[in-house]
């Protein structure tokens, strides 16, 4: 099997004509695929997860170090008010963090590349780690703040360019699968937060420093392994336009020595993109064969966020005292939340490329409003009868679980799909903006949604699912085994742009002939290349 190593050009293996397309096989996970799609994540998205949770455990903690800090400063104690304000800057400053870090990494990724950009953003996670569990030591709360900004700036970039880097590495037929890497290594990330905060390892008054410095230990195992790993082939031949680099990064990642049929294919993009300067944000939005394109992208990003898994959050702990719990072991019985999510998250890798995004799409965010409004009826009921809450605990692990199998990780495959190479950074831009927005409005309303609306909040939330679920099925394409050319085909008439002229936007050289790419091959390498034959 020939699996193609550009998620956008490859197109369907036919063995023979009149027969279907060969589906993925075992060939298609070539070790070097795996450890670099692992450790990518570890020293990314896992961080990502890690420190949206690890705050949870120390609050008490933490906000006491505040007030003890303030006091010795001032001679006084801080008043209530101005520690809630302390502590909700601390916690929602990393989405302005990661708002800077999606603005950025457009250039950072022309410039460097997809990898390097991955292991240049370990200064920015290291220098956090430092700030954070030494704050205590140096007695300055203003050094936690600094260090959760940059935290959050890593985040940024890194939920950018780790999808890239992995639409750009995998075969088309495990192109799904390889970018639930993820989803799954935030879920585990969480997860991970959840169980170091526990009291019997670093969730004490003395130690709860240290939960911010095990940051270090993802940032080195990737700087250590990582630079043995290839750059992405794709980068390296049609923004760096070289052909031996990216000969090898497609041998190693596909794990055979012929890799012609995949640089073939490529060069196809290259022949339209060899003067082809990388596309503006601006640029990308003026662009009418990929305006849908935008728009569900933003959507799905937007619902990412506003789909109400923050509030879910909020309510767990409060569901589980209702329920009987024993405050003291309610931190390990909330574990179950942090696996449930982990587990369904691994589900929808497994089943991606059998099932198809639009199935978990859309069944996950329907899903999702039914559990939420059995929800609503339980929390609004719950005093009435005892056996309430234990269906507002299921109902809870059931939105979790929902949310990981589809929403949660499939929007960031998507935009890796959408777009050609030139487009594909400031797609991801305008993601990762939308996504960090969305991240900080929800920590900035739902507090007065929650005040206002009390337990039929989630009625609100049930809202933003159906309209997103009612949008990504009028206008969302499979694009499960789908070449750029094809997807783009799904959305030709929606973006009323002829299939013609969508085709030659989006490298239509994959339709010439063996010929005729080959002699385009030859006069692409021409300007300072070696001349090599394309069998």
């Amino acid at each position: 099997m020939d699996p193609a190593a550009a998620p956008e050009e490859d197109t369907l293996v036919a063995p023979a004509a009149g027969k279907g397309p060969r589906r993925a096989g075992k060939g298609n996970w070539s070790g070097s695929l795996i450890v670099a799609s692992l450790i990518g994540a570890f020293g990314s998205s896992f961080l990502y997860g890690y420190n949206l949770s690890v705050v949870n455990a120390p609050s008490v903690y933490i906000k006491k170090f505040y007030n003890e800090t303030w006091e010795r400063r001032y001679g006084f104690s801080v008043d209530e008010s101005t520690l809630t304000l302390l502590w909700s800057i601390t916690v929602s400053i990393f989405a302005i963090g990661g708002l800077v870090g999606a603005i950025i990494v457009t250039p950072i990724v022309k410039f460097f590349g997809r990898k390097c950009t991955l292991l240049l953003n370990n200064v920015f996670a290291v220098t956090a780690a430092l700030l954070m569990s030494l704050s205590l030591l140096a007695g300055s709360f203003e050094m936690l703040i600094l260090g959760r900004i940059i935290m959050g700036v890593d985040a940024g970039i890194s939920l950018s360019a780790l999808p890239m880097y992995l639409s750009e590495i995998s075969p088309k037929e495990i192109r799904g699968s390889l970018g639930q890497v993820t989803a799954i290594f935030i879920c585990v990330g969480v997860f991970t937060g959840q169980v170091l905060g526990l009291p019997e390892i670093f969730g004490t008054e003395s130690r709860w420093p240290y939960l911010f410095g095990v940051i270090i230990v993802p940032s080195l195992v990737q700087v250590m392994i990582l630079p043995f790993l290839p750059e992405s082939p794709r980068y390296l031949l049609l923004e760096k336009h070289n052909t031996t680099k990216a000969e090898k990064a497609f041998q190693t990642f596909l794990g055979k020595d012929d890799v012609s049929h995949e640089v073939e294919e490529v060069l196809a993009e290259s022949r339209v993109q060899r003067n082809t300067k990388l596309v503006s944000v601006l640029q990308l939005l003026k662009t009418r064969s990929v305006r849908w394109q935008v728009i569900t992208v933003v959507v799905t990003m937007g619902c990412y966020q506003l789909c109400g898994l923050n509030a879910i959050w909020y309510y767990t702990n409060n569901i589980f005292n209702e329920a009987g719990i024993n405050p003291e072991t309610i931190p390990y019985v909330a574990l179950s939340t942090g696996a449930v999510e982990t587990l369904a998250a691994v589900f929808s890798g497994l089943v991606i490329e059998r099932l198809g995004r639009r199935p978990l799409l859309i069944g996950g965010f329907g899903l999702m409003i039914v559990f939420f409004a059995i929800l609503t009826v339980s929390l609004t009921l719950q005093n009435n009868v005892h056996w309430l809450p234990y269906l507002s605990i299921f109902c809870i692990l059931a939105i979790i679980a929902s949310f990981c199998i589809g929403p949660g990780g499939i929007p960031f495959v998507l935009t890796g799909e959408f777009f050609q190479q030139s487009q594909r950074p400031a797609a991801f831009m305008i993601a990762g903006t939308v996504n960090w927005l969305s991240n900080f409005a929800v920590g900035l309303l739902f507090p007065f949604i929650q005040s206002g609306l009390q337990t039929y909040c989630f009625l609100v939330f049930a809202a933003i699912c159906f309209a997103g679920a009612t949008y990504l099925f009028f206008v969302l394409p499979e694009t499960k085994n789908k070449t750029l050319n094809e997807i783009s085909q799904a959305f030709a008439k929606r973006n009323k742009v002829s299939l013609e002229m969508q085709e030659v936007n989006h490298y239509s050289g994959e339709r010439k002939s063996s010929a005729e790419q080959e002699s385009n091959f030859t006069s692409s390498v021409d300007n300072g290349e070696t001349k090599k034959g394309i069998v």
